[in-house]
């Protein structure tokens, strides 16, 4: 089994506790970057920075970060190489992401949707496999030329 990350900010811990005890009892090998407590007073880029920095140096394989809307961690975790994050919030693209566009952080809304969702979504993600036919990687290979570009300039 790979290395799952999880992060949240303020508005996401909740639902990342309630996440890590149900994927803990499934055996999931986890490692939380943040938030460890409520702080109202943290910053989502603060708390998925730690998250995608692992993701980007393959210290884990997949990532998890949730804030109040999703929409923050999703924007912020995009910042770095190789990670691949989206929002999701049913279980089609959570799957399709991985399956088709090699996504590698699932990003989530606390604020937005359930836990009962939330772990769906997050067991559909942690399942699914990429898809090594030529026009996914053809795709993939774009995407990365576009993050080798901008990381040039």
């Amino acid at each position: 089994m790979f290395k799952i990350g999880v992060a949240a900010d303020h508005a996401g811990y909740s639902q990342k506790e309630l996440l890590k005890k149900r994927l803990e009892v499934e055996h999931y090998e986890l490692i939380d970057y943040g938030a460890y407590e409520v702080d109202p007073e943290d910053d989502y880029p603060d708390v998925v920075t730690p998250l995608a920095i692992a993701l980007s140096e393959g210290k884990i394989q997949k990532g998890i970060a949730i804030c109040g809307s999703g929409v923050g961690v999703s924007i912020a975790a995009n910042k770095f190489n190789g990670v691949r994050a989206a929002l999701i919030t049913e279980t089609y693209s959570a799957h399709q992401g991985v399956e088709h566009d090699d996504m590698n952080l699932l990003c989530l809304g606390a604020r937005v949707i359930g836990s009962e969702l939330i772990f769906e979504i997050t067991k559909t993600f942690l399942d699914a496999r990429f898809e090594e036919e030529e026009r996914f990687r053809r795709r993939l290979n774009k995407t990365l030329a576009l993050e080798n570009y901008n990381k040039i300039k």
